[in-house]
């Protein structure tokens, strides 16, 4: 087996803000696993509040040697090895993970979610996300999410009600609001919540930050709002942790390591009675499309990551009207642009 990889600089529609940082472009490391003939695609979208660079994703890639092994189908004891290399390094792990899977389906001659014996019409409809911004950048944005039922607004600074009262003049859809561990004590937090409890709000991710657990069962004891770990869900050792504190779990294959351990939460979340979401960062249609592969398992979807950019290099799974809609190619449906 033959690894290559190589840093993409994805450039976003508009800046793009949350409470802890901005951004215009998110560079991504693309992956080739070539075996056989058969190429299978991957990605790692690393980020700084895990830890990850480019540079580090590069480093663990380079360090790896799979030429020991006789073909992807040894998917355990290749991903078991790759994993237990070095501590974090999740979106590099995902990017091989992802690699391996999609070369399996393409192997197989059949698309992910057929290999996993998934209904492709169960798919979710996705999110469309809202960043911190002016109002007039705010109305803007709702308004190019107009195919889109569901809003994912970021929540977090000193301006939230003025972010929801803007969308509010704009548009009467569903909301969901992540505020990435801006609310910083609980009584801000109940406060805030409470508030949003009023403006057609479904759910909270992650409204404290992901130290303060017993802050956050203090918040969700005292407003009505469902609660969703983001940056409290991880890898598969916090889904049992996260009962009693959270009604829901946000997976995404560049924290938790790919689409294996992916799955493997999905199964633990159900086991603990936690819904389930399927989040993104900012990503190309290779880790969009191999994390919607699993999303007929799922209650939620925030899959939006590659629409949020301006030159996505491959086309994948579609979005139509707010569905996800998952593209009959083998593997994780991704084929290059030209």
């Amino acid at each position: 087996m033959k690894l290559s990889f190589w840093p993409f600089d994805l450039k976003l529609k508009h800046t793009f803000t949350i409470s802890r940082s901005s951004r215009d472009v998110s560079p991504v490391v693309l992956v080739e696993l070539e075996h056989e003939g058969i190429v299978g695609y991957g990605e790692a979208a690393p980020t700084r509040r895990y830890g990850e660079t480019i540079e580090t994703v590069m480093a663990f890639l380079g360090s790896l040697d799979l030429s020991g092994y006789s073909s992807p189908f040894d998917l355990e004891n290749i991903l078991n090895a790759v994993d237990s290399r070095a501590p974090g390094n999740t979106s590099a792990k995902a990017a091989v993970d992802i690699a391996l899977h999609d070369w399996i389906g393409k192997k197989l001659n059949i698309p992910l979610y057929r290999y996993w014996g998934l209904d492709k019409s169960k798919t979710p409809l996705t999110s469309f996300t809202i960043g911190i911004d002016r109002p007039e950048i705010i109305e803007q944005k709702v308004r190019e999410a107009e195919a889109f039922p569901i809003l994912k607004v970021k929540l977090g600074g000193p301006n939230d009600e003025e972010i929801i009262k803007t969308i509010r003049g704009v548009t009467r859809k569903t909301i969901r609001v992540d505020a990435n561990e801006g609310w910083k004590t609980r009584e801000v937090a109940v406060e805030k919540i409470k508030w949003l409890e009023q403006e057609g709000v479904e759910f909270v991710e992650q409204p404290m930050p992901a130290e303060d657990l017993e802050g956050t069962a203090w918040v969700r004891e005292r407003v009505h709002l469902p609660l969703v770990a983001d940056e409290n869900s991880l890898r598969l050792h916090d889904v049992p942790k996260l009962q009693g504190v959270f009604d829901g779990v946000n997976i995404k294959l560049m924290k938790c390591t790919g689409l294996r351990e992916g799955m493997r939460m999905i199964a633990a979340a159900k086991a603990c009675g936690l819904r389930i979401m399927a989040g993104c960062m900012i990503e190309t249609s290779v880790a969009i499309s191999a994390a919607a592969q699993l999303s007929p398992l799922i209650d939620w979807a925030d899959l939006d990551g590659a629409i949020l950019t301006t030159n996505d290099p491959f086309d994948g799974a579609n979005i139509e009207e707010g569905k996800l809609i998952l593209p009959e190619r083998q593997g994780i449906g991704v084929e290059r642009r030209r």
